[in-house]
């Protein structure tokens, strides 16, 4: 009651200054990092804010405030600061803003959860990532060996002019070892989970079922075995890529051509534009008839899981690419309003004292039906690839090119020789159509991206791309080596 009375007070004071709308979002957060590097703990932080924030429409223009101070006055003051901003924005605006409604909802939700990781202690956790550790250096010829886990606890209450009043409890976890070996003129690494560790909605369950101890050592071995290892080869073959590496492929190729923000030009800041403008939806061909890809902000497990998002949108299921055509966006209330679409609940600040803004949510590449030992059948000349190394894309989410920690030789359907340095590159629409197999639901993983970069000031956001290693045609392979 005392939330929902703090935010009446900020609402009131937006209406009585002529705001025709507003909302506020009341939030804490905690986060909780420790690594451990070479046997020793190097990293172990314990960081808690709060605060609430502000965003008004006044005549067509949005403003925004927050303060780390909640109290009466600072509650007015900020009220009065965004509707102060958004008539100073309102004289250079465009086109003003028009919001989807999103409805009133009376609400409150909560990530499951099985193990609460406050119910875990710090020694415990400790010795987990120095028993992962020391599993890496096990491997001789590690150079550095790294193992890591992050919490993330955020509780937020938010409330609209429109009536809605919506508390939610999130909690994220994550975990991951790497190896880095030196030598031979090179320098090779591997991590384990993926390609940044398993990232996941839900609690210390997480982190015991990415099985750190089991794999670190074959991960220290792997990063040596790659020093000597032959080079990816050159040409055009065809590739498998891990669930891991597919996720990356989803986020950058997919997730970001695809919010609204970029597409309709009204964002552009650390990924640019898009491609896949409003003409396409509907007729234009992003991949073949294997690919269908959803944002479902409802996805259990997923790192971007929650019931509402930061403008009071109810999380839903919203599809993007089905069989293969562009048929959505992922939308705010402004966009979807302009463009005639369905928003999703993807509208997101990194916390209370940031605006909120269309980021990536839980965009998944539906599960095929080709148990992922059988992607190598029909594969004459091929290479798989596993967990992401380096990426460029081009700022329209067009031309891309991706390097590999690791990748295989594929000879007649079998999986032969270890290669360093695999890579691949191509155009987004010509290498989605050339996906011809997914991997079934059993190999399917809601793979976490943590650290999503977007907007100026920057924020960071928390995505998922849910994926299962998928096969591609005809790929150019081995791009910026001579064999």
């Amino acid at each position: 009651m005392h939330l929902e009375a703090q935010a009446q007070r900020a609402l009131d004071t937006a209406a009585s200054l002529g705001a025709d709308y507003a909302d506020v979002r009341l939030g804490e957060s905690r986060d909780e990092n420790l690594e451990v590097r070479n046997g020793v703990v190097a990293s172990f932080s314990d960081s808690e804010s709060a605060g609430f924030s502000v965003r008004v429409l006044v005549g067509g223009a949005w403003g925004f405030a927050a303060s780390a101070d909640i109290n009466d006055g600072e509650l007015d003051r900020v009220a009065a600061l965004a509707v102060a901003i958004a008539r100073a924005s309102g004289k250079t605006r465009g086109q003003g803003i028009t919001l989807l409604p999103a409805g009133s909802f009376q609400d409150s939700f909560q990530t499951p959860r099985e193990i609460d990781p406050g119910a875990v202690s710090l020694n415990d956790r400790l010795s987990l990532l120095l028993a992962a550790e020391a599993e890496v250096r096990a491997a001789k010829g590690v150079t550095v060996a790294r193992a890591w886990m992050d919490v993330w606890r955020t509780k937020k209450f938010f409330a609209s002019s429109e009536g809605s009043r919506i508390d939610q409890d999130l909690l994220q976890c994550g975990s991951g070892v790497h190896a880095l070996a030196v030598g031979e003129n090179d320098v090779q690494d591997r991590v384990f989970p993926g390609t940044g560790g398993l990232y996941q909605s839900g609690g210390y369950e997480i982190i015991k079922k990415a099985d750190l101890i089991s794999n670190a050592r074959r991960i220290g071995e792997e990063s040596v075995a790659l020093l000597s290892a032959p080079r990816c080869p050159t040409g055009t073959m065809d590739v498998v890529l891990s669930g891991d590496q597919v996720s990356l492929q989803i986020h950058e190729s997919i997730g970001h051509a695809l919010e609204l923000d970029r597409v309709m030009g009204w964002e552009a800041n650390f990924s640019g534009t898009s491609f896949a403008t409003l003409d396409k939806l509907g007729s234009f061909r992003y991949g073949s008839e294997h690919v269908n890809v959803v944002c479902d902000m409802t996805c259990p497990l997923a790192l971007a899981t929650h019931g509402y998002d930061d403008e009071g949108t109810p999380a839903k299921s919203v599809y993007l690419i089905r069989d293969g055509v562009l048929v959505g966006y992922m939308a705010g209330r402004d966009t979807a309003h302009v463009a005639n679409v369905e928003p999703g609940g993807c509208v997101r600040a990194e916390y209370w004292g940031r605006l909120p803004m269309i980021r990536i949510g839980n965009v998944n590449l539906e599960a095929g039906s080709v148990p992922a030992e059988n992607l190598f059948d029909d594969v004459k000349n091929g290479v798989y690839m596993e967990s992401n190394r380096s990426w460029s894309i081009d700022d329209k989410r067009l031309n891309f090119q991706f390097g590999c920690q690791i990748g295989y030789e594929i000879k007649n359907g079998k999986k032969g020789r270890m290669l360093k340095n695999p890579t691949y590159a191509g155009m987004t629409p010509t290498f989605w159509r050339s996906c011809d197999a997914i991997g079934n639901a059993a190999s399917w993983v809601a793979w976490g991206t943590p650290n999503c970069g977007k907007g100026e000031p920057l924020q960071t956001a928390r995505s998922c791309q849910g994926a299962a290693p998928t096969r591609f045609r005809n790929v150019e392979v081995g791009v910026g080596y001579d064999g």
